[in-house]
């Protein structure tokens, strides 16, 4: 089996892919959809060797082709193998109708065709009761709408049936490009992903449907990836060598001096979560701008921070200061609220002009006022970490957008996020949720890690702390976009250290306690 890459790709950038191994390397379309198909087959004997009953499904196009392939090896290979087709197989084009007909000329071969049928559900299901498993090669990486009723029906009731199912390069309904699910889609065990994994695959509902994702380049010569730049790269693990050892002469001086403004009115719990786990991370200095009612619960909580309190009637003269001139860099959103102490020290915040990171009630305010400062960050390390909600906020300032909206295309938020905040790449935007995105007008970053224990209160609040520390640390990084990659996996990978595979029972605190453990 190999290993997952770290290349994702597009579904036109996979076809071209296709394309130049079969025009430049003389490679025939059909040997790829032959190696197709024995690529998946290999995962039938591997996974399922006792299991002899296999359910073929197909569709359209070249992704029922592959199907049929496997249908054939299996059935040569001792399997008692079913094939359904929900259209006419007469109708298949070019190398999926060669590999039609190579599955009914091997003996003994038949197709069930149930394009015409009524109660589709129903007579599905009766199919299915006497398989082992079953072979998803319904709909491939080109759909582009909704899935329609009767295929609908066919995918609801697969789900249905608790049976085994491997699907062929994409489970069948998601979108390959967005990882939105086109209204309904196949919940696969194992998907056996062909020549380049989509990106869709990794983030929004993609990573609800896919189970455990196997891939295959079907022996394409390493230079066919020379032609077709990735269009996302997938990070699967912490770099550790963006983490150097500290010199034994290091002091707290050496770090940065971070400042975390937020904490309203009923909320320090917020600005707790970011100091600590800013200085889990290794901030070397912390101080914490707050409401004057809290300073007792965060002095209590965070003993290792400075705290500064203010009302709306002192900002002015806090900014004024000393203290203000050794700052480093600037977190500012955790718990700040949306009145006019919050807006206020949000535009404090921004007339400093240090590097910077912006989240939660901080982009809500940005989202309902206009700030002439945000263009002058353009030329900081700058870091935006929106949640969907917070994205379809931002982007409906020039059209109504929503969090649907957002999770129907996470790529392409992300890009209109970037864009609305700078045309930098010392801006880096972090649109969180199931396969975080990391974006910095050049690089699109996917991270693989984490899961969903972690959709707990806090979690951003932790992860802010995280990325203002690393920030601060000057640590050998050389973008902003190399800083949130290393937060955003420490972040996930401390939340898989305390919590394993279970999916309750993560708090936010949790993951900075577990924070040393992964910073190891």
């Amino acid at each position: 089996m190999q290993s997952l890459p770290d290349t994702l790709y597009k579904v036109d950038s996979v076809v071209q892919l296709e394309q130049v191994a079969i025009n430049q390397y003389g490679i025939p379309a059909y040997d790829l959809m032959k190696r197709a198909g024995k690529a998946v087959f290999d995962v039938i004997q591997a996974n399922y060797s006792q299991n002899k009953v296999v359910l073929v499904l197909c569709g359209a196009g070249n992704n029922a082709g592959d199907g049929y392939v496997v249908a054939k090896l299996a059935k040569a290979a001792g399997y008692d193998v079913h094939v359904i087709s929900l259209i006419d197989p007469d109708t298949l084009k070019n190398e999926a109708q060669l590999a039609y007909q190579d599955w009914v000329n091997h003996e003994g071969s038949t197709v069930t065709d149930i394009a015409g049928e009524t109660e589709l559900a129903k007579q599905l299901a009766s199919l299915l009761t006497d398989a082992d498993i079953i072979i998803d090669a319904l709909l491939g990486t080109g759909l582009k709408r909704d899935v329609s009723l009767r295929w609908a029906e066919w995918i609801t009731t697969v789900n249905q049936s608790a049976k085994q199912v491997i699907s062929v390069d994409i489970p069948s309904g998601l979108m390959a490009d967005t990882g939105a699910i086109a209204g309904v889609a196949i919940k696969a065990d194992i998907t056996v992903c062909f020549i380049g994994l989509k990106q869709g695959m990794f983030t929004a509902q993609g990573n609800d449907v896919c189970g455990e994702i196997i891939f295959n380049d079907l022996a394409l010569p390493d230079d066919v990836y020379t032609h077709i730049e990735p269009d996302a790269r997938l990070i699967q693990g912490i770099n550790y060598s963006l983490l150097p050892k500290r010199k034994a002469s290091s002091h707290k001086g050496c770090f940065g001096h971070v400042l975390i403004a937020g904490g309203n009115n009923g909320m320090p719990g917020a600005v707790i979560l970011a100091a600590r786990a800013a200085l889990r991370s290794g901030a070397g200095l912390v101080t914490v701008i707050t409401v004057p009612q809290h300073i007792d619960a965060i002095s209590t909580a965070v003993p290792e921070a400075m705290i500064k309190t203010c009302d709306i009637g002192s900002i002015d003269a806090l900014f004024n200061e000393s203290f203000i001139s050794d700052v480093t860099h600037v977190a500012i959103g955790m718990g700040l609220g949306q009145d006019e102490w919050s807006l206020h020290l949000l535009q404090h915040c921004m007339r400093l002009h240090k590097p910077m990171l912006i989240d939660a009630d901080a982009l809500n305010l940005i989202a309902g006022h206009d700030f002439t400062e945000i263009k002058q960050l353009a030329a900081l390390p700058l870091v935006i970490t929106p949640h969907p909600g917070e994205a379809g906020r931002l982007l409906s300032k020039t059209k109504k957008f929503s969090s649907k909206d957002v999770q129907l295309n996470r790529y392409d938020a992300i890009n209109k996020l970037h864009a609305f905040f700078s045309d930098s790449e010392t801006c880096t935007v972090i649109l969180k949720g199931s396969g975080t995105l990391i974006f910095n007008g050049q690089t699109m970053k996917v991270c693989k890690l984490g899961n969903a224990a972690m959709a707990a209160p806090g979690m951003g609040d932790v992860l802010s702390g995280i990325i203002i520390a690393l920030m601060a640390q000057n640590i050998k990084l050389t973008a902003t976009i190399d800083i949130a990659e290393l937060a955003v996996c420490l972040h996930a990978a401390a939340a898989e250290w305390f919590i394993a595979d279970k999916t309750r029972g993560l708090l936010a605190s949790d993951i900075i306690d577990t924070l040393p453990k992964v910073l190891q």
